[in-house]
């Protein structure tokens, strides 16, 4: 069937990289996988970032305008090339969905929101206007799928049908990992001989942005954790660019030269191997929904140490397939990390876990076949 695809905050296609956007693309090849044909509906971003109400009002203005138009595009079209149904993909209070409900309803067809975040908080603050909006697009949706299950508490009290809210695990497409993780020992010798590494100690890896905010918190622990380890033979690679750059290289300062390698940003095409041919992940996670990064890392073959973060513990077993620690405990990382460091039999064994727990409960093929469950049954309700 085809599906209408919205993504509110970042449309799927934006040219910076990012989680959120890397999860857009995993639905749609979901979607794909499934047999749907998928339509990106809108382009349109209704995020305000400063809490300016008046600013939140012209955005449902001009959403209105945009899902009027899309209705007239619609019902121009042949019956058989309209979508069957709408999805959008996360929704929030800095970035409420102004279209999807409405076109729905104009259309006739299920209105499904993935990844629908409610922060009850929020109500009165100045995104109380985007934050009231998203109360009302998850209670007026069909289905609403929860990929980050820390999420289900605030948003399960807005949804009247309890059959409606359902969780699916965060997923990749985990055949690139896997292959990348058979290239191991080659791409170790590769990437060790390109930036003048010793392949004979641990590599730490870190993939991330580097921006103000949550970002940064992690890059500034990690950088801290990573001091009390400086008596041990290690290595930092970190890949990611960004506008706080500056402050995430002063974050690894005291390290000491030579402890530090900073690749920038890599094409997506690159990480698998990256991730191969590092000894373990090290990410505190600040205000991670999940980190695809972290699931990545581990579709894989490699061990996590993260912070016990939100959505974090859906795909990191404690203790199973990495290490979790609490969160902004700087001595707790510190002492994960420097344990998988010692252990290389350990390291092993979380890693091959890692690798069998997502290609078990995090693959593609499972995600496509529980989104094609939703979208069937939805839509044979409809008369």
């Amino acid at each position: 069937m085809r599906i209408a695809f919205y993504a509110p905050l970042k449309p799927p296609h934006d040219p910076v990289p990012s989680g959120d956007r890397r999860v857009a693309r995993l639905l749609i090849d979901a979607l794909g996988a499934a047999g749907h044909e998928v339509e990106l509906a809108s382009v349109f971003r209704s995020r305000d970032s400063v809490g300016d109400e008046a600013r939140q009002r012209r955005l449902r203005d001009l959403g209105r305008r945009l899902g009027e138009r899309l209705v007239r595009r619609y019902h121009a079209r042949p019956a058989a090339m309209r979508p069957a149904a709408w999805m959008t993909y996360h929704l929030y209070y800095k970035a409420p969905d102004w279209l999807g409900g409405p076109v729905a309803d104009a259309l006739g067809i299920p209105y499904i929101v993935v990844e629908g975040s409610h922060a009850p908080k929020r109500s009165g603050g100045p995104w109380d206007f985007g934050h009231q909006a998203t109360a009302r697009a998850i209670a007026r949706a069909d289905a609403v799928i929860a990929l980050n299950q820390d999420d289900m508490a605030c948003v399960r009290p807005l949804i009247a049908d309890p059959a409606r809210l359902q969780a699916m695990p965060p997923f990749l497409d985990a055949d690139p990992y896997a292959k990348a993780a058979a290239r191991r020992r080659d791409s170790r010798a590769r990437i060790a001989a390109a930036h003048g590494l010793d392949g004979a100690v641990g590599w730490v890896l870190a993939v991330a942005m580097m921006r103000a905010g949550d970002k940064l918190s992690s890059y500034q622990l990690l950088g801290r954790a990573l001091a009390t380890l400086a008596g041990r033979p290690w290595r930092l690679l970190v890949v990611g660019d960004g506008p706080a750059r500056e402050q995430v290289e002063a974050a690894f300062s005291t390290l000491g030269p030579g402890r530090v390698v900073f690749l920038g940003a890599l094409p997506g095409d690159q990480l698998p191997d990256l991730y191969a041919a590092a000894d373990l992940m090290a990410w505190p996670a600040a205000g991670e929904a999940f980190g695809m990064a972290i699931l990545e890392a581990q579709a894989t073959g490699l061990p996590v140490v993260a912070g016990r973060v939100r959505g974090v513990p859906d795909i990191v077993r404690d203790g199973e397939t990495g290490i979790l620690t609490p969160p902004g405990d700087v001595a707790a990382f510190a002492a994960a990390v420097g344990a998988l460091l010692a252990h290389d039999d350990r390291r092993r064994a979380m890693g091959e876990a890692a690798m069998a727990r997502v290609r078990a409960g995090h693959d593609l093929p499972a995600a496509a076949a529980g989104l094609d469950r939703v979208l069937r049954r939805l839509t044979a309700a409809r008369p």
